[in-house]
């Protein structure tokens, strides 16, 4: 027999490109398996190339390696048959682990078959030497070849099947499988190579005409590694535009969800909206029907909002709003649904039946919200006030009973902040009053429809004057004479209070010079401040603009400020009211005594006059408790070096008992009722 030698680089080179086939195959696999559609057949096509390049690869540099002591060559057509040998045996290889199971006789018959395709490729390399005479293996060991290739594509299909999965471990268990399973596939080729014997005096009969295996091999070298590394590249960019896509997708899933919730859903409170509200409602309706059911409906209003949105912005109304809805949710039964339908409205939708269980809600809501707020640093106090509709009753259809909650609630807030009322019919002639009034108010100033009374002030107990009191009324051409508690709330709720307070402001101190250039200067002019008004960012402007328009001395000028006003936010009307006696106006405390004022406080406020409420005045007698009051709230305006006026003052008996108890200034109908500005003159020097 010819004596044979191997190339070691080259058995080294064919050991690499096994490994790295092998590693190939595991990698398509997995693209295989996680293909979908028609890209499937596209990644068994390239990687069953990829692959069966490899593996032709190892066997033909192997091939190479291999040298006799005669001229070798290689038939080309025998040598491109063994490739689509290779070829074939990778494509049954892929096709068979990218299915979703691989029984034990499926992996049996497919490893015989990957293996006879693997076997059939190295013998028929080997009969492209055209060996004359031919080639004589020897049985054991070609067998042996034969039995390794069926057991090496059997383990290679139950590792490739098994390592489909992309996890983070996956790497590090392909490269050792597939260093494992190269040097197994090596092994199929080179114990096939031993079985080869070569008798003394053969030839290769295609030494000369056939391909020369030194160009060859680096030829084949070349080829196999770009292929199989642009198989890989392209692996490596799909994953990574698999990920983008899967990125993009769970960003694009999460986006849809958050749009359908905020399609249902307030942003700001993360309440149910009108949207969803309405959904419900519906479906409420549709059942209580059916089932010959009552339900309840709340419409909820906070009072004074706009007040803290003004005083101390926005974000801090946002966060109030956000506090509101976590203490009405915490209320909630299960079953109920509160959603926010407005800036400062909410509907609140209820199983309750009875009356008397839904006024006790209401009455517990209306706690819950009046206790204060802590936003931002701030004290905050609001109230709410609460429509009530209960179905049928209250409203046949969801629209009604919106409607009919929205009434009662327009109606409890007619009755005072922090009330409820349930709808009744006779609330539709009053709500379109109010609307009515609401639009006409709009234009009542530029028609010069709104006037002052004047009410004048005394030194106790009968004078000389000392001024008077600016009241609004609103002369309708219809109505006639409003007073201000016809429409100052509406104004209030519309906004249209602040530019009406400028007028008074400025109607006020025009008045006062004209009557301090007849020789009155001596006389002041109290003007009331609403809260919405004393919150107003522009109201020191305001102030000064009137001042100086007029020429008026500042001192003249007195804002007065109700107690429960100034004491909403102690530190607010701190602020206020300082930048206020700035400009050199008096400040006075209205309506003293109804509301709670810490002394704390109350001494560091810049006011300058305390003004008993008219509630006192009324049934003021010797040893009464209204006579106690009056007397404790005398010492403190002297204890704080501030003026005592008394308002209400109606009878000679309430006008000496306030006189001698050491009240500075009164005013009343005993001394002079409020007329307009052409009739104050004559009514004062009348009163004198």
């Amino acid at each position: 027999m010819l004596p044979h030698t191997y190339n070691p680089l080259l058995v080294v080179c064919s050991l690499f490109v096994a490994v790295l086939a092998a590693y190939t195959a595991f990698d398509m696999t997995g693209r295989i398996a996680g293909a979908k559609d028609r890209t499937t057949q596209w990644w068994l096509l390239g990687g069953a190339c990829a692959v069966g390049l490899g593996i032709w690869s190892m066997h033909f540099v192997g091939m190479l390696a291999f040298n006799l002591p005669i001229p070798l060559g290689y038939d080309p057509l025998t040598t491109v048959a063994s490739l689509l040998l290779a070829f074939a045996a990778s494509a049954l290889g892929l096709w068979l682990v990218r299915q979703d199971v691989l029984p034990i006789p499926r992996l049996i018959v497919g490893a015989v078959m990957m293996g006879l395709a693997i076997a059939g490729m190295h013998y028929t390399g080997m009969s492209a030497m055209r060996m004359r005479p031919a080639i004589d293996y020897d049985p054991t060991l070609a067998t042996m070849s034969v039995t390794i290739a069926i057991i090496a594509s059997g383990a290679a299909l139950w590792l490739a099947f098994r390592l489909r999965g992309r996890t983070s471990m996956m790497l590090f268990r392909r490269s050792s499988a597939s260093l494992v399973m190269g040097v197994v596939f090596a092994s199929i080729h080179y114990v096939g190579m031993a079985a080869a014997r070569f008798p003394i005096g053969s030839v290769c009969s295609v030494a000369e005409n056939g391909a020369n295996h030194g160009w060859l091999a680096v030829v084949t070298m070349v080829v196999t590694l770009a292929v199989i590394a642009i198989a890989l590249t392209i692996s490596l960019f799909d994953i990574r535009m698999e990920a983008q896509t899967a990125a993009l997708a769970t960003s694009l899933a999460t986006a849809n969800d958050r749009l359908a919730h905020l399609a249902l859903h307030d942003s700001l409170t993360e309440l149910p909206n009108r949207m969803q509200l309405e959904n419900r409602l519906e479906e409420l309706v549709r059942n209580a029907i059916h089932a010959d059911d009552r339900f309840t409906l709340m419409f909820l209003d906070l009072d004074g909002f706009k007040a803290v949105n003004d005083a101390f912005g926005h974000r801090v109304g946002d966060e109030l709003l956000i506090d509101v809805a976590t203490r009405i949710r915490a209320r909630l039964r299960p079953h109920e649904t509160i959603a926010r339908v407005g800036g400062d409205e909410f509907v609140l939708l209820s199983s309750l039946k009875d009356a008397a269980a839904v006024a006790e809600f209401a009455e517990a809501l209306i706690g819950a919200i009046q206790k204060p707020f802590l936003v931002d640093g701030h004290d905050v106090e609001i109230s709410v006030s609460i429509g009530i509709a209960i179905f049928p009753d209250g409203g046949a259809n969801q629209e009604e009973l919106l409607r009919n909650a929205d009434l009662a609630m327009y109606h409890a807030k007619a009755l005072g902040s922090g009330g409820y009322c349930f709808f009744e019919t006779s609330m539709e002639t009053h709500l379109y009053e109010q609307m009515q009034i609401a639009h006409e108010l709009h234009s009542a100033l530029q028609r010069g429809e709104m006037i002052l009374h004047y009410q004048p002030k005394f030194r106790a107990p009968s004078g000389p004057s000392v001024g008077a009191e600016a009241l609004l009324r609103w002369d309708h051409p219809v109505r006639g004479l409003m007073p201000p508690e016809r429409f100052i709330p509406i104004a209030e709720k519309t906004g249209l209070i602040v530019p009406i307070g400028a007028w008074v402001l400025d109607e006020s101190c025009r008045q006062l010079k004209a009557w301090h250039d007849l020789g009155h200067t001596d006389w002041s002019m109290a003007v009331n401040l609403s809260p919405i008004q004393f919150a107003h960012e522009g109201l020191t402007q305001a102030v000064r603009d009137a001042l100086h328009r007029h020429g008026l001395p500042a001192k003249c000028l007195i804002l007065e400020v109700t107690e429960s006003t100034a004491m909403r936010d102690v530190d607010f009307s701190l602020m206020v009211l300082r930048k206020l006696r700035r400009t050199g106006v008096q400040i006075a405390i209205d309506d003293f005594g109804t509301g709670y004022s810490s002394l704390l406080y109350l001494k560091r406020l810049p006011a300058t006059e305390l003004k008993i409420d008219r509630g006192f005045v009324r049934d003021l007698a010797d040893g009464t408790e209204d006579a106690a009051i009056i007397s404790s709230i005398v010492a403190l305006g002297r204890a704080l070096n501030l003026r005592i006026v008394a308002e209400g003052v109606e009878t000679a008996a309430q006008q000496m008992y306030l006189t001698r108890l050491g009240c500075d200034t009164l005013q009343g109908f005993l001394l002079g009722r409020p007329v307009i500005a052409d009739a104050f003159l004559a009514a004062v020097i009348s009163s004198e």
